[in-house]
């Protein structure tokens, strides 16, 4: 059997998630605080009641806190399942004292319902000035937001923007990112 091949694209993500992945290593306590409080702040100007945050993995951005003010600010919160590879993410409910079970790639999710999020947010390796990120290579997000076509909101170190992404045809580029430094309004191309 021949082994698979590996694209020039495949090759250029790989080396932008090892850089982005070191450069997030800097990530500082107040850079967090900051972010979660733009991420917040933009969220809550939103109507979506249901907002599907994510646990974080080791060198992740933290967003246990926010999970914990938006639950006090009414909405429901909902975590990723991460599912077998190649189909979309499911949703779980979220409450302060949810016992959170393992699951794939190291990941933690609630055993609640499943619910499906009227607003997603997306973690991010690196970002364009077009709103497109680099993931981990599953494409779950870009799977996930196809099939729930909900409003989504990026976020990540403003130092991870990058001037352009090296881009797949299923790769779903965000109107939104969230930064450290503030909001950033993208402008995604129009699809044909």
């Amino acid at each position: 059997m021949a082994a698979p091949q590996i694209s020039d694209l495949d090759l250029l993500k790989k080396e932008l998630r090892l850089k982005m992945a070191q450069l997030r290593q800097t990530l500082s306590y107040a850079d967090e605080e900051a972010l979660r409080t733009f991420l917040l702040q933009e969220i809550l100007l939103r109507p979506a009641r249901k907002v599907a945050a994510v646990w974080p993995l080791a060198g992740e951005v933290d967003l246990r806190p926010l999970c914990h003010d938006l639950y006090a600010a009414g909405r429901d919160v909902l975590l990723p399942e991460t599912t077998p590879k190649g189909s979309p993410l499911i949703f779980r409910q979220w409450f302060p004292a949810s016992e959170m079970n393992a699951g794939r790639f190291g990941t933690l999710h609630p055993d609640g319902e499943i619910d499906i999020p009227d607003l997603v947010l997306v973690p991010f390796l690196a970002f364009d000035r077009f709103g497109y990120r680099l993931g981990y290579g599953g494409g779950y997000y870009d799977r996930t937001l196809a099939e729930l076509n909900v409003p989504a909101i990026g976020f990540g170190l403003s130092g991870q923007r990058v001037s352009t992404l090296p881009k797949g045809p299923y790769d779903i580029p965000l109107e939104t990112i969230v930064t450290e430094r503030g909001v950033i309004r993208t402008n995604p191309p129009k699809s044909q």
